[in-house]
């Protein structure tokens, strides 16, 4: 009897230790999970990187393509694969989830790459090469563009599904509120995410470009191709340890039921300030008040008359004819990033000439070396690394000696004094492509990830991707 009571006590002590002090790691999600995310997004950008820069030899060497033709498939090659990015986000948000939809995006890329490893393997999928003797060259036949433009398609689709789905997912995996460090965690995760896109961009422009150099295409398309058949397996590995959010309803049908039962309530009055007794909510979702911007689209939440607008378990009846609180606020999200998403079009304006100056590489003196010369493709990367660089060092390191140098010349609150540093230091700021992409990439996913709701957590990347000039 004595024994059975001392188990109690252990037992119960144990328990309450569970319950108080050491409670049950999660089974899902977590720290493990992000090594096999990351590695999955940083596989696929030194594959899609790799092919992009050497990619306009191809067309021109091997399809003989003009160069204007040239680089109007890949400026097409890179708008369509970040347009698709609104897609990717979208179909994950509202139908597939994060998960699968990059496993669609992988599975997509790999046979994209394996495709155009093809078509540089099967001499029956490209022109025969030109005549050297009559300086003619064969036209690509209609069948064997068509394997090409499936090819680079597939890629796309790939980068779509995978690039707006990827930061979103991990933060799937850390995002506890419960976590006082949660916020503290997430910055972790962003940093090393970015640190290992810069690091798969430079490899890429790097490695990948030098074999395509010296081993040509069969070689250089098939590493890419290898390369995403691990990132896919990579992915497929964590299935059953990932954090899977569920989806909720489709958000483009939710967007356009915000503005159709806006605009048929358009002739309602709004209340004065205190929507909370005349607004729909979500039965699901935390009390809301729609914002005040906007306010033209609250109309779209007002219920006029409760026993036709809902039904009784409090949902729409129809909605589209009442929308809830949390869709209306969604839209006004979306659209409000608008004019910020918009500065990006100039800057993929630049970013998409790229091609021209791989060109113009190609014609100039690239030895440093008797022995090495640097691969025309390559050239890009000086942009990835100074972007890097000057996020890292230059800025905190050169601001802080110029302050530095006019506070120990009595010079801190005179405006129009000048400092005796070289203005020569700031020559980098003006290196126009580097900067652009350090400031502007950063600044528009950190506004569009303040501005949208969790639900839509795959939109940032989208959006910014949708106007940004890279594969």
């Amino acid at each position: 009897m004595e024994m059975e009571m001392e188990e109690e006590k252990i037992d119960s002590y144990s328990e309450s230790k569970t319950l108080l002090n050491f409670p049950p790691k999660p089974t899902k999600g977590g720290f493990r999970t992000l090594p096999l995310i990351i590695v999955n997004e940083s596989l696929e950008k030194v594959a899609s990187y790799g092919l992009m820069p050497n990619m306009i030899f191809y067309l021109i060497r091997d399809y003989h393509m003009g160069i204007a033709s040239g680089s109007i498939v890949l400026s097409l090659w890179s708008a369509s694969s970040n347009a698709l990015g609104i897609f990717g986000a979208l179909l994950s948000d509202s139908y597939l989830g994060r998960f699968r939809v990059i496993v669609l995006g992988s599975v997509s890329s790999f046979l994209g790459m394996a495709l155009l490893w093809l078509t540089a393997t099967i001499p029956h999928l490209k022109p025969p090469p030109c005549e050297q003797l009559k300086h003619s060259c064969n036209s690509p036949t209609a069948s064997q563009l068509a394997v090409l433009f499936s090819s680079l398609g597939l890629i796309c689709v790939g980068a779509g599904c995978i690039r707006p789905c990827s930061m979103a997912f991990g933060v799937d995996q850390l995002d506890n509120k419960e976590n006082p460090n949660n916020e503290r965690t997430l910055q972790s995760f962003i940093n090393w995410y970015y640190a290992s896109t810069g690091l798969s961009a430079v490899l890429a422009l790097t490695i990948i470009v030098y074999i395509q150099d010296h081993w040509g295409w069969q070689v250089g398309f098939a590493v890419p191709a290898i390369l995403m058949a691990f990132s896919t397996l990579v992915v497929l590995l964590g299935s059953s340890i990932y954090v899977k959010v569920k989806t909720s309803q489709s958000l483009f049908t939710g967007f356009v039921q915000v503005l159709v039962v806006a605009f048929r309530k358009r002739k309602i009055s709004l209340p004065p300030s205190n929507y909370d007794d005349s607004c729909h909510q979500n039965c699901e979702m935390k009390l809301l008040s729609p914002s005040e911007s906007l306010r033209w689209l609250n109309k779209a939440c007002i219920t006029k008359d409760p026993e036709r607008d809902l039904n009784p378990d409090g949902s729409p009846s129809n909605p589209w004819v009442l929308c809830t609180v949390d869709q209306v606020n969604s839209v006004k999200a979306f659209l409000g990033v608008i004019p910020m998403w918009s500065t990006g079009i100039m800057f993929s304006i630049c970013t998409n000439q790229l091609s021209f100056s791989t060109l113009q590489a190609n014609t100039m003196n690239r030895h440093m070396t008797s022995n090495f010369e640097v691969p025309a493709g390559s050239f890009i990367v000086f942009m990835i690394v100074t972007a890097m660089a000057w996020v890292a060092f230059y800025d905190p390191i050169i601001e802080s000696i110029r302050r530095g140098r006019a506070i120990d010349e009595g010079l801190e609150n005179d405006p129009s004094g000048v400092v005796k540093l070289s203005a020569m230091w700031l020559v980098p700021q003006y290196t126009l492509l580097g900067l652009a992409e350090a400031f502007n990439p950063p600044g528009q996913i950190e506004f569009y990830f303040s501005r949208f709701p969790k639900s839509m957590s795959s939109i940032p990347m989208a959006s910014f991707r949708a106007c940004d000039g890279r594969v």
